[in-house]
Order: structure tokens, then C-alpha cells, then sequence
């Protein structure tokens, strides 16, 4: 007689994170170091339109502010059936990390000249909305043209 999975294995097979939106320019942009994951701070119809997938992370970046960091330019359109209380789309958003990560982002951005790009916004495994940041340098043309042919190279040594 076959059991039936039971309501803890059934949570398990859902997917951990629900992806919202990703920035895919970015790696082509900029050379990425390293990544951290932020919790964001968001108004009611700023959620309910990311549960719809509607997030524009193409010219968004994040930057310092009173020890404080910020999503800006990130663009989270309009609720739909939001009245007076709905957001701006384009408004600064902020970032919530430990302490130890925003000096140490702090630093590296104000010393060796990195920034700070969105990679991809989605919900994490509590239904919270996470930002995953990328500490990148910008690439040159030239860089960048050099990085398209090695993807292609290892394409074609695949097999693909």
C-alpha cells in the first residue's frame, strides 16, 4: 500500500526561490566579483505587482546614503487597482544587509572603484523579497568582445 507524501515533503518539492525579474546585461557590462543577497524594503502595491513579475532592473544599481544602502532606478511599475497609497515606480528602494557586509561593500566601492548592480530580484524561501547584488567592474569593448569569443569557443567545445 502506497503512502501518500505528507505535508512536509510536499513543502519540499516546491521551489525554494520564485523568480521575479534578472538583470542578464549586467554580466555582459560588468565583470562581477562577487554576489551578496539583500532584503529589500517594499510598500504593499510595490509587492503585489512584483508577485505579478513586473520589475525593470536594466538601469538600476545600488548606492550608499547615510550608511545606508539603496535600490535606484530599479523600475516597479503601478498597481493596476492601487487608489492614492500606490507607489512611484522609480522610487529608491532600501537594502537591508548585516552590518559587516555594507562596510565591506562601503569599502570596496569607495577605494577600487567597483559598483554595485542588481542581478536578479526574486522571493526567497519565507515569501520574503531578496535582491541579489553583484560587486562588478565595468568592462571596456574591447573586454567584452574578448568575453564573447571565449564563450563561443567553449560553446563549440561542447558540442552545442
Amino acid at each position: 500500500m502506497a503512502k501518500s507524501p505528507s505535508s512536509k515533503s510536499r513543502q519540499k518539492l516546491q521551489p525554494k526561490e520564485v523568480l521575479v525579474g534578472e538583470n542578464r546585461k549586467a554580466r555582459h557590462e560588468y565583470e562581477i566579483t562577487d554576489s551578496f543577497e539583500a532584503g529589500m524594503v517594499l510598500r504593499g502595491t510595490e509587492v503585489k505587482v512584483l508577485r505579478q513579475g513586473q520589475i525593470s532592473l536594466g538601469e538600476a544599481y545600488a548606492r550608499f546614503k547615510d550608511d545606508q544602502l539603496y535600490l535606484v532606478n530599479a523600475n516597479i511599475p503601478e498597481y493596476s487597482h492601487g487608489n492614492q497609497q500606490n507607489h512611484e515606480p522609480k522610487r529608491w528602494r532600501k537594502l537591508l544587509l548585516k552590518r559587516k557586509e555594507l562596510e565591506k561593500l562601503k569599502g570596496q566601492t569607495q577605494m577600487k572603484g567597483l559598483t554595485l548592480v542588481p542581478l536578479r530580484v526574486f522571493f526567497g524561501e519565507k515569501g520574503y523579497a531578496k535582491c541579489l547584488l553583484g560587486v562588478g567592474r565595468g568592462r571596456k569593448t574591447h573586454d567584452k568582445r574578448s568575453h564573447l569569443k571565449e564563450k563561443d569557443l567553449k560553446r563549440e567545445m561542447r558540442g552545442e
